[in-house]
């Protein structure tokens, strides 16, 4: 998933709880955030400007619930409740370990929660095909070289 595809897919699921969001929704988003944030901050700091504070705060207040919905998904991907994203109630460890969650690779195939979107029951399906035509595949030259031993 593109930058531009991540921005654009949590802000058309704004206030959306449901489904699960890849590590690249994610991540894009908290990166944007982070940017803007940051470029807002410095130049209210900078110039005293009264103006990029109000931005800041109306930024703020704009990706909070897509912040959240996201946050939501991702914790989804991993096959863990949303309501886990409250863990950053607890002061440094409830921090780290959520960070360590959403860090984590998608849970392959379905879950309570949807199909992967990184690695969809198709997807998963195909990998078991291939697997399984490989070892049809192996067997069958071990057998040829086994005939070809006697």
């Amino acid at each position: 998933m593109s930058f531009q595809e991540a921005i654009q897919s949590v802000f058309q699921k704004y206030i959306c709880f449901s489904g699960r969001a890849r590590r690249s929704e994610y991540w894009y988003f908290a990166l944007l955030n982070w940017a803007v944030s940051a470029v807002l901050t410095a130049i209210a700091r900078n110039f005293d400007s009264s103006l990029a504070s109000l931005f800041l705060t109306l930024w703020n207040i704009g990706v909070f619930l897509p912040g959240l919905g996201v946050c939501w998904r991702r914790l989804h991907d991993i096959g863990r409740s949303g309501a886990w994203y409250f863990l950053n109630l607890i002061p440094l460890v409830g921090q780290i370990i959520l960070l360590i969650w959403l860090c984590k690779d998608s849970q392959p195939g379905w879950n309570q929660y949807g199909d992967s979107p990184k690695y969809p029951t198709e997807y998963i399906q195909r990998q078991e095909q291939v697997a399984a035509d490989l070892e049809k595949f192996a067997a069958f030259h071990r057998e040829m070289l086994e005939n070809l031993g006697e």
